[in-house]
């Protein structure tokens, strides 16, 4: 099977639905398929670029356009590469901000509409669109129903939708349509050498890897953990690792954590290989995404594929009509009692995070 992937840009380490797609391209050029991704907004090139990149020791031709390209030009380069390839399937992998900085790509319909040739149509939404939280601003509303404007007619002629949380796909049913439920996969690969350490039996370690979100409670949660474990005897040292580029937010965690003098490391920017021997170092992992958006989480995939339960710890963020069922890896915070029932909690293995099922559930939907 021949499929090109669309997404707005493919710089590695920059994009995350970049990074994405590349590691299911190289997964799916190791099952035999022909594979190409077309960025067609891409804010690191100036010019028309075809190069391979490396992803787990496969090369992956990607074909660049910069984001200032003029849409005719646009069309015309990606209609050439359509004609050379020619694939079976085009796979979009949507999310409004890779396509326009606004998040209001009003050129994607038409242009995904006047690409010619005889494939069938995917689409992947890591994203919908902004504003359905109940606290959410008057901008952002309007802007959202926009967005879903936009995203109703990308979804006319597609024939396989996925998406990845149970959210986005009630949503997507209100339009019409019918979507899947395709896992994120982590985009870390577990390193050989991501062995558990005697050290665990002396430090309790909590890992939080990658962007910080903001308003997290996170005095109440750090004062009822110290609660939890004083009552339970655990006389282990407590050690926060905060793992790649954190963001902003990670300055309310180090001055919490500074008040309890509680442990804590940053290590900034590191190697994949690096971030998965650090994962695979803790007990217990902390997500600061909201509950209900978790399962489009990519730090939080990685923390499942390194056999890490995970306590959410995050800002209250609520849909109205919509009640996300319970995760066996992942607790909410509410109180102590979630505290102590989650770290009395043992990892449940699945493979929803493994890239390898991924990428055959994804097959299974193009059948």
């Amino acid at each position: 099977m021949k499929i090109l992937f669309l997404c707005g840009s493919a710089e590695p380490g920059k994009d995350g639905v970049g990074d994405y797609t590349r590691r299911l391209c190289g997964e799916l050029s190791r099952k035999g398929h022909k594979v190409q991704i077309l960025s067609l907004c891409d804010y690191q090139t100036t010019c028309f670029t075809m190069e391979f990149q490396e992803v787990d020791e496969v090369k992956v031709q990607v074909n660049r356009l910069p984001i200032l390209t003029l849409n005719k030009q646009r069309f015309i380069w990606s209609q050439e590469i359509l004609n050379n390839f020619q694939p079976d399937w085009i796979s979009l992998q949507f999310v409004p901000y890779s396509f326009n900085p606004k998040g209001l790509p009003f050129w994607l319909p038409s242009f995904l509409n006047k690409l010619k040739g005889n494939h069938k149509w995917h689409i992947m939404f890591h994203e919908l669109w902004i504003g359905m939280d109940l606290n959410t601003t008057f901008k952002s509303k309007c802007i959202g129903l926009l967005q879903k404007g936009l995203v109703s007619k990308i979804l006319k002629g597609k024939i396989s939708i996925n998406t990845q949380t149970d959210l986005y796909q009630s949503k997507i049913a209100t339009l019409g349509y019918n979507a899947q439920i395709l896992p994120l996969f982590s985009n870390i690969g577990k390193n050989k050498v991501s062995i558990k350490t005697t050290t665990e039996e002396l430090e309790l370690k909590f890992c939080i890897f990658g962007g910080i979100h903001f308003g997290a409670p996170i005095e109440k949660f750090i004062d009822e953990l110290k609660q939890v474990l004083l009552i339970s005897k655990d006389i282990r040292t407590l050690k926060f690792i905060f793992i790649g580029s954190c963001g902003a937010a990670i300055e309310e965690w180090k001055k919490v954590l500074l008040a309890h003098k509680i442990n804590f490391e940053i290590t900034g920017f590191v190697t994949d290989e690096e971030i998965s021997v650090l994962l695979s170092g803790c007990q217990y992992g902390i997500s600061t995404t909201p509950y209900i958006l978790s399962q489009k989480s990519g730090s939080l995939a990685a923390m499942f594929d390194h056999c890490l339960p995970v306590m959410c710890v995050a800002r209250n963020w609520e849909v109205k009509g919509f009640e996300q069922p319970l995760f066996s890896n992942l607790i909410n915070y509410e109180n102590s009692e979630t505290i102590n029932n989650f770290l009395d909690r043992k990892f449940i293995l699945s493979n929803d995070n493994n890239l390898e099922f991924v990428a055959r559930k994804f097959l299974e939907g193009l059948k």
